[in-house]
């Protein structure tokens, strides 16, 4: 007997060195097949992960360093894993833990692995309300399963796949179809997509776009797992999603490997397109900027102003968070370049005071010649373009383990990305700028590599100065 719409599930445990899967190494795994009613086969194996096993991890699970020493590494087990799971939903207790655990795995060997999953925990939350805790182990004990050796990875597996009996069992099949899917109603679902796309996503970081059915892009998104994210779309169900899906006639992504990309190329994409959905987003992150004009008398003027103004007074410089982090720039430009008080529009009208104290040569009593004003003028104009200290580009994730990404700085602003194969060796910057395709240059993306920078989100970081950019 097979359950109705599965052909089988592969109900999965790991036991692993540590809780980070891009940082950690699986020690043992245990694949349990089964119809929903039956276990079909069973396979499991201690894994070396190539480097030492910590104290506390082999306290838990009583996986010592010794244990492992000749065991298989996992590109000798990933084969067999490949075929056991083929065609199978991807089943375990917490299964976001062990299934990007063998993506990871299978991601430093250049293989994509991709599975619908289905989670015990929130299986059991649905079809067994009223626990008191839904872990493994409190399940265990309270339907008295027979386990043999808690934290191995072969007991865990099998008791999650009886957790999964219990369920098929009583012809619950609607509630595991539901977790599978995400919540995504399938008759909810636009005409031009159906579920089985939907689960084709690559699990991967890249930016994701929807269309309308004139083939317009009325929305674009980033993500570091373009399926998660897109699922998530379809399966809220609050009045501003189900709005957006409505228009929804089809859907594409482009892979960039890298968030930093991701984000830079994400924010161009909807300068270019101006999405109606993504405006009011882009209102709530950078709701004021800082824009500069020449006023009457000729003289360069810089102004605050809200973001969402379909005319501003001037060209935009830059996107702040703030109306007091507006401020605080041009009050720091006022000073630098001595301008005038009455030239800078903060918000309020002001009479310069500066004059009389030495810190501003005329400009707001027509002094000073306009064309003298605005060369310092204009040097705090640059001094907001040029948000960086110097020129560098940045080494961040490739879109596959191959290669790495490139996100250029020129002139002290940014420039563009682009990839290289690590095969090619060491470059010069030439070559790595041969590399990099030219993008849209914004304050937003600016202020985009900034935060990364802060926060150190890249693998390296090269200065360089433009002079040596020759081969």
């Amino acid at each position: 007997m097979t359950t109705k719409g599965v052909k089988k599930y592969a109900v999965i445990d790991i036991e692993t060195t540590g809780g980070m899967a891009k940082r950690d190494k699986i020690t043992e795994i245990a694949i349990v097949v089964t119809d929903g009613y039956e276990i079909l086969n069973q396979y499991s194996t201690l894994i070396n992960p190539e480097r030492s096993i910590p104290h506390e991890i082999t306290r838990i699970t009583g996986i010592t360093d010794e244990m492992v020493q000749n065991a298989p590494r996992f590109y000798e087990v990933a084969r067999e894993i490949v075929l056991l799971t083929e065609g199978a939903i991807f089943v375990a207790h917490n299964v976001n833990f062990d299934y990007n655990f063998i993506r990871y795995e299978f991601e430093r060997l250049g293989y994509t692995y991709s599975r619908k999953q289905l989670c015990t925990v929130k299986l059991s939350r649905k079809a067994f309300p009223g626990l008191t805790s839904y872990s493994l182990g409190n399940l265990i004990r309270h339907f008295g399963i027979a386990v043999n050796a808690r934290h191995r990875a072969l007991d865990d597996a099998l008791a999650a796949c009886y957790l999964l009996h219990q369920v098929t069992g009583k012809e619950q099949i609607g509630q595991i179809n539901v977790l599978i899917n995400r919540g995504i109603r399938e008759n909810k679902l636009p005409e031009a997509i159906h579920m089985e796309r939907l689960h084709q996503l690559p699990e991967v970081t890249g930016v994701y776009y929807f269309y309308d059915q004139y083939g317009t892009i009325i929305y674009v998104g980033k993500s570091i797992n373009i399926r998660s994210r897109i699922l998530q779309h379809f399966g809220q169900v609050n009045a501003k999603q189900e709005k957006l899906m409505r228009q929804v006639f089809d859907l594409d992504f482009t892979v960039t490997g890298s968030e930093l990309i991701a984000l830079l190329l994400e924010s161009e994409e909807i300068k270019i397109h101006m999405p109606e959905i993504n405006k009011a987003q882009k209102k709530k992150e950078y709701p004021y900027v800082v824009s500069y004009s020449t006023d009457a008398e000729g003289y360069l003027v810089f102004h605050l102003e809200d973001a969402e103004k379909k005319k501003h007074k001037g060209q935009i410089l830059s996107y702040h968070t703030s109306a007091s982090s507006v401020r605080s720039v041009l009050g720091y430009m006022r000073e630098v370049y001595l301008l005038c008080e009455e030239k800078i529009d903060g918000g309020a009208i002001r009479k310069c005071i500066y004059h009389q104290m030495g810190e501003c040569y005329g400009a707001c009593a027509g002094i000073e010649d306009p064309e003298v004003y605005n060369e310092r003028a204009d040097q705090a104009r640059q001094h907001l373009t040029k948000v960086f200290d110097s020129d560098f580009v940045l080494f961040t994730e490739g879109r596959t383990p191959d290669e790495q990404g490139l996100v250029w700085v020129e002139n002290q602003q940014y420039y563009g990305y682009g990839y290289f194969d690590n095969n090619m060796g060491n470059m010069n910057l030439a070559q790595m700028k041969a590399c990099i395709e030219p993008r849209l240059s914004t304050p937003e993306a600016n202020a985009i590599i900034q935060h990364f920078l802060k926060g150190g989100k890249y693998l390296k970081y090269l200065p360089f100065e433009s002079d040596n950019l020759e081969d």
